[in-house]
């Protein structure tokens, strides 16, 4: 380390490094088309610019493949438009719990049977159930609630069911308004 620091030993800690100048002469190494090549998108300014997906004017590819309507659309995922994703759990998971032992989504979760609480959980069918247990679910097929009270359990649902459209109602309420035709009875007109 030098003795004593002065305006004649001052030196930067890292050698600098003088920055390209562009496009001054010909002899610089860098002038006439500034590293740019010839003419052409990429020589302009702002052609660096480009939002992403543009393909320089071409039809980009999210036109030009054909996309699927309907319920199965990816963008109506994970099916449908406005359908909801339940975890499904079996009767025959509930083996883990203890014979009246109460089985809340969040006990599920505690036993690993659900990864999360903030969706909906569904009781499905598969498997025996032996033991009595007071069950609350967000919904349960009607196999499983037949199993869960055949046990002697109980099944409350957090979330009612929604009551089913009948298809056809149009047709169905057409058909019962129009009058039976009765067949025409002679008019006596001797």
């Amino acid at each position: 380390m030098p003795g004593e620091l002065s305006l004649s030993n001052l030196k930067p800690a890292q050698a600098r490094k003088d920055r390209k100048r562009v496009g001054r002469g010909l002899g610089s190494g860098k002038g006439r088309y500034s590293g740019r090549g010839i003419k052409g998108q990429k020589s302009r300014a702002g052609s660096h610019a480009m939002r992403a997906g543009f393909e320089g004017g071409q039809m980009p590819l999210h036109m030009r493949v054909p996309k699927l309507h309907g319920s199965t659309s990816a963008d109506a995922m994970p099916v449908g438009p406005f359908r909801t994703y339940t975890q499904p759990v079996n009767l025959r998971d509930l083996d883990r719990f203890d014979a009246g032992e109460e089985v809340t989504p969040e006990s599920l979760k505690a036993k690993g049977l659900i990864r999360t609480t903030r969706k909906d959980v569904k009781l499905l069918g598969v498997g025996e159930l032996s033991k009595t247990l007071a069950i609350t679910v967000h919904a349960a097929s009607a196999t499983a609630r037949e199993k869960v009270e055949a046990a002697g359990g109980t099944l409350t649902l957090l979330r009612e069911p929604k009551p089913r459209k009948e298809k056809n109602l149009k047709r169905k309420n057409r058909a019962a308004a129009k009058p039976a035709v009765a067949p025409e009875t002679e008019s006596a007109e001797e």
